[in-house]
């Protein structure tokens, strides 16, 4: 029999151990303290040393299956080994656009228990073709690690790799491809009830308190960083399901997913989004407060019944109760996975800044704002299994009527017809909202780091509305990303700086024409108007430049297309994102890029000769040139004399 002691709960573990210690020599009982033979632990795969839970749970690897059986698998999926070339944001790429190309990426994420939006695509054209031929020129291995093919698209569920202290299962719908780090599970012939209830037993606390043990520094409240490995998923216990148990859990864990999803209907960058929080009980009753309490009862059904189907006694759940405890504490710290947002923010957003950017993506023609008003009806909701939207909800529907026609810019201008600020409170005034205060001030100094952040997910920053401004940000041109095309800086030279620019000098030469009659007013006026006027004209010549030769391309990404354009942008994160961006692509590093074939043609099509996959990204297969097979060294016989 061997002792041991457990201190992870104590602040002072020098003083907990002496006191531990104290009582063993004395005899007396110590919650702390645990005697167990060594040889328990062979129970557990991996003999982990699980010296604090009873002999029945240990003995629960042996009495039940693991998960992987009855039909269930579980996988890893992709490793592209350059996300930065081969993943875009969703919104990144044309809607639809995921037909051909561009394909629903899942790839873990933050703890989301039974939904979580995929807010990821990935570059699998032609099956992948770009992917699967990703060789290094130099040594000829292969990058890329694509793996269990016959596994994409195929409905099931998937978990974050890195979540938090606590397991995050969900629904993968059909049409997807998974990651690595989004490693997913399938049920045979893809009987949707078996992956639901699949889903639910893995969201339980026993079911997590079992996987725990797996790891190899303990899993209860141990306070390292858990992974939750398809290993560790494949070898933790699970019980047979009847029937009636399937249909039960099946009718749970969809209630829990739609709740879950009715929580993403705020969220611009989700395929869910309808309508900002300050409009979304337009719709119907929205209670985040009621949602997240019916989730808390779902969720303690689930771990009803699955301590009676695992058969934990009372001791035991009430261990499972009281290490469930120690890990949600841990969730809101520790929420996302290695893969996680670097910009993207958890916090609610402001209710008045998620309502403006909704009105600005109105203005833009990107959401219609006939929710709001009733004009048109929200679409059902759809199975959790459905394959991905190409729009949201809210977005305006193909062929539908935009709020305002434009050419895909938009100007903080007062008076001109395609002022942003009177557009955005025009849309406030159709939904018979109180229009905020200085929107203009809002839209001029809030508004991108807002939404750069809303926007930036799995390390991937892709703003849609773009600023280009003058030097002082004085006159600013909104561009939007997605009507982006060669002719959109000529549009805003001659649709827009070029009047602005005839308007400010006449009213430079009316003020000069003054002469000495000009008042102090006139004159401070006429020194601002100046000022104005030769920012207007560096601005004109700066987009003059760069018109000729921009020729933007969606499967680039915001980044890459956005990169040339960097001295236009006044965010100074954001330009430097820009700016380092540009210098890699003049170095070379983002070949595969079409605004680096467009710009350094010569390069590119040098490298095709001896990159297949880069000559299948520009369609130039015919320069690829095969390398020549190395001979193979013939082996000869091991010499065993000195004579020859």
């Amino acid at each position: 029999m061997t002792t041991f002691l457990r201190l992870l709960a104590e602040n002072d573990k020098r003083e907990g151990l002496a006191t531990a210690c104290t009582c063993l020599r004395a005899g007396q009982p110590d919650p702390r303290a645990f005697e167990v033979e060594p040889e328990a632990f062979d129970a557990v795969p991996g003999k982990p040393f699980a010296y604090w839970v009873s002999e029945a749970v240990r003995q629960t690897f042996r009495r039940l299956p693991p998960f992987e059986s009855e039909g269930r698998t579980v996988k890893q999926g992709l490793a592209t080994a350059d996300d930065f070339r081969f993943v875009r944001a969703w919104w990144e790429v044309q809607p639809g656009g995921t037909a051909g190309k561009w394909f629903p990426f899942a790839k873990g994420g933050a703890y989301s228990p039974f939904y979580g939006d995929i807010h990821l695509v990935a570059n699998w054209k032609h099956d992948g073709a770009e992917i699967k031929n990703f060789f290094d020129p130099k040594t000829g291995k292969l990058n890329s690690r694509p793996q269990n093919l016959d596994y994409y698209f195929r409905p099931g569920f998937t978990w974050s790799y890195r979540p938090s202290s606590t397991g995050s299962f969900r629904f993968l719908p059909r049409g997807v491809v998974f990651s690595v780090n989004g490693s997913s599970g399938f049920v045979e012939g893809d009987e949707a009830s078996q992956i639901a209830a699949s889903v639910a037993l893995a969201n339980s606390s026993t079911f997590n308190f079992l996987i725990r043990l797996l790891f190899s520094r303990g899993g209860a409240g141990g306070g390292q960083t858990l992974t939750y490995e398809v290993g560790y998923v494949a070898m933790t216990p699970a019980p047979a399901l009847s029937d009636y148990m399937c249909s039960r859990l099946n009718a749970l864990v969809r209630s829990a997913w739609s709740l879950k999803r009715t929580t993403d209907t705020i969220e611009e960058t989700s395929h869910a989004y309808l309508l900002p929080a300050a409009l979304r009980a337009r719709l119907a009753d929205y209670d985040p407060v009621a949602i997240e309490a019916e989730l808390s009862r779902i969720q303690i059904e689930i771990d009803s019944i699955a301590f009676d189907l695992y058969g934990f006694n009372e001791a035991d759940r009430a261990a499972v109760q009281v290490t469930q405890g120690v890990a949600n504490e841990g969730d809101a710290e520790d929420g996302a996975d290695d893969e996680g947002d670097d910009e993207d923010s958890a916090s609610p957003i402001d209710h008045t800044a998620g309502l403006l950017s909704w009105a600005v993506g109105v203005a833009f023609g990107r959401f219609d704002w006939r929710l709001a008003t009733g004009e048109r009806a929200a679409p059902p909701e759809p199975d959790p299994f459905d394959p991905l939207p190409a729009k949201s909800p809210g977005m305006l529907p193909d062929g539908a009527a935009p709020f305002h026609a434009h050419e895909g810019i938009l100007v903080d201008d007062p008076g001109h017809p395609h002022d942003l600020a009177r557009l955005i409170e025009e849309v406030l005034v159709r939904v018979e909202v109180p229009i905020p205060e200085d929107v203009r001030r809002w839209l001029q100094r809030d508004f991108f780091p807002f939404h750069l952040q809303r926007y930036s997910k799995s390390r991937r920053k892709a703003p849609i509305y773009w600023p280009l401004s003058t030097t002082s940000g004085s006159y600013t041109l909104w561009v939007y990303y997605p009507s982006l095309t060669s002719q959109t800086l000529y549009t805003a030279i001659n649709d827009f700086v070029e009047p602005k620019l005839k308007q400010v000098g006449a009213d430079v030469t009316a003020l000069r024409n003054k002469g000495s009659a000009r008042t102090r007013d006139d004159e401070r006026q006429f020194e601002a108007l100046q000022a104005f006027e030769l920012e207007l004209i560096e601005l004109r010549d700066t987009l003059l430049k760069l018109a000729p030769t921009y020729k933007p391309n969606h499967d680039d990404g915001v980044q890459i297309s956005a990169a040339p354009l960097w001295q236009l942008f006044r965010h100074k994160p954001w330009q430097k994102v820009l700016k380092d961006t540009w210098e890699k692509l003049k170095k070379g590093d983002y070949d595969w890029a079409h605004l680096a074939m467009n710009d350094w043609p010569e390069r590119v099509r040098e490298k095709c000769k001896t990159d297949k996959s880069l000559a299948i990204a520009h369609g130039l297969e015919d320069l690829y040139i095969e390398p020549e097979a190395k001979p193979k060294k013939a082996r000869g016989k091991k010499k065993t004399g000195g004579d020859e």
